[in-house]
């Protein structure tokens, strides 16, 4: 086994490099894994992770600042303290005074999840402004940034992909590494290792998660009742407690890897660790299963969105199961048609999944769906491997009706907590009994 940081060298030669004309610039191109799986605290990559390195970055450029104005927008400011949103942005400030404008019913032109930054001088005046964006999974886009920069990818959808592999006889794990570069596994070896400690950390845990919904920790106790129990729930693995103990993890705001959001954290993990129990796997496998779910991850991402703000849930935990059921039937030892075919019912048998956190917690029903789309991930590649990888509407068509559903989503179901269970099922925040709305 490869020692920490470091990757196996590769038995086969590698195969030969893309064409220097298609690492060319291309206007909107789909951005490398790396941006994709993104470490960090939780409880939300995009209102959690990407405030804080937001705030990181202007804190770093404005030091002479006495002070900091932050203005939120939209879903950011509608659902912000219960992703600890300005506990985020405070902490990356400190220990300069930052105030928090909370704007939820308005939006700013380019994302439902904008920011604005304003540095103040000690007598009150402007020394520098940004307004800022964050577009799901930990990204971050500025206003003024430019549409066009370098791509290591030269073709932007699945059937691109798959013609190109298939002519050329490729895994699309070895099209990874062609566009990223050899590089790339040793970023994988530390995402897996994240992964991996952060279902080590949620198996040991026990207690109630923060946030005042008294949802309690269940990962050790249906670790310890599976292992208990012997006989069928044996056979069938540990997959619920794998994605409780990630997904509770986030909730409390521990590191994890966005996968590819924070939200839906437990997905790809869950499924990985229950491989790695029921099939004879090593780490060189699993690197190749993350690098092909990254690449799926960030075909959706590029042709639509991860961004609960944006689509829905559809996008987040949607995303995560495609992403995890591309990687399970890899190891499966499936073509890539047939991956391909797993990723896109992992995807499409998600689709209108609304975002409707109660509270604006990350914890209901955000923990429980990633249980259950890990065990939808495995279902998916279990039967797409069983089949020739035909099927009729192709991964390319699910993403685009993905994202057109979003947007035709009404925008209570959008992560802003203004529908569905967010506003079913509420605690008042003094007795934290829970409450139907008023009739």
């Amino acid at each position: 086994m490869p020692r920490k940081g470091q990757f196996f060298e590769p038995e086969m030669e590698l195969t030969p490099s893309l064409p220097a004309k298609v690492r060319t610039v291309y206007n909107g191109s789909m951005e490398s894994i790396r941006e994709l799986y993104r470490i960090g605290h939780g409880p939300s990559s995009s209102h959690t992770m990407a405030p804080r390195f937001a705030a990181e970055q202007f804190g770093a450029r404005n030091p002479q600042a006495h002070a900091f104005r932050v203005t939120l927008y939209g879903s950011l400011a509608a659902t912000g303290r219960g992703h600890l949103t300005d506990v985020a942005i405070q902490e990356a400030l400190s220990p300069r005074r930052v105030e928090i404008v909370w704007l939820p019913d308005q939006e700013l032109p380019l994302h439902p999840n904008g920011m604005e930054f304003t540095a103040l001088s000690k007598e009150g005046e402007t020394i520098d402004f940004w307004r800022v964006y964050s577009t799901g999974g930990g990204a971050l886009r500025a206003e003024d940034e430019p549409s066009e920069r370098p791509s290591p990818y030269p073709f932007q959808t699945m059937g691109e992909i798959l013609k190109y592999c298939t002519a050329n006889g490729l895994t699309f794990w070895e099209y990874v590494e062609q566009c990223e570069g050899r590089e790339i596994w040793d970023f994988l070896a530390e995402v897996n290792r994240v992964m991996h400690l952060a279902i080590e950390r949620g198996l040991q845990e026990e207690g109630v998660l923060p946030g005042g919904l008294g949802v309690s920790r269940r990962a050790w106790a249906f670790y310890r009742k599976i292992d208990l129990s012997g006989g069928k729930m044996v056979r069938e693995g540990f997959l619920p407690a794998y994605a409780l103990a990630v997904a509770e993890e986030n909730a409390t705001g521990g590191l994890i890897v966005a996968a590819p959001t924070c939200g839906s954290s437990g997905v790809l993990p869950a499924v990985i660790r229950h491989i790695e129990d029921t099939l004879s796997t090593t780490e060189r496998h699993i690197l190749r299963a993350l690098a092909t779910a990254g690449l799926i991850g960030n075909l959706i991402k590029h042709n639509a969105s991860i961004s609960g703000a944006e689509v829905g849930c559809q996008g987040e935990i949607g995303a995560a199961c495609a992403m995890a059921a591309g990687a399970a039937a890899q190891l499966m030892g499936a073509t890539i048609r047939q991956i391909e075919y797993a990723a896109e019912m992992g995807l499409e048998h998600h689709l209108g999944l609304t975002c409707d956190p109660v509270n604006g917690l990350v914890q209901i029903p955000c923990i429980e769906r990633n249980v259950f789309a890990a065990t939808r991930a495995l279902d998916c590649a279990t039967f797409a491997h069983y089949s020739d990888g035909s099927h009729r509407v192709s991964f390319d068509e699910v993403v685009k009706v993905m994202k057109q559903t979003g947007s035709d989503l009404p925008r209570l179901y959008r992560e802003t907590a203004g529908g569905g269970l967010a506003i079913t099922y509420r605690f008042p925040p003094k007795t934290g009994i829970p409450r139907s709305p008023a009739r």
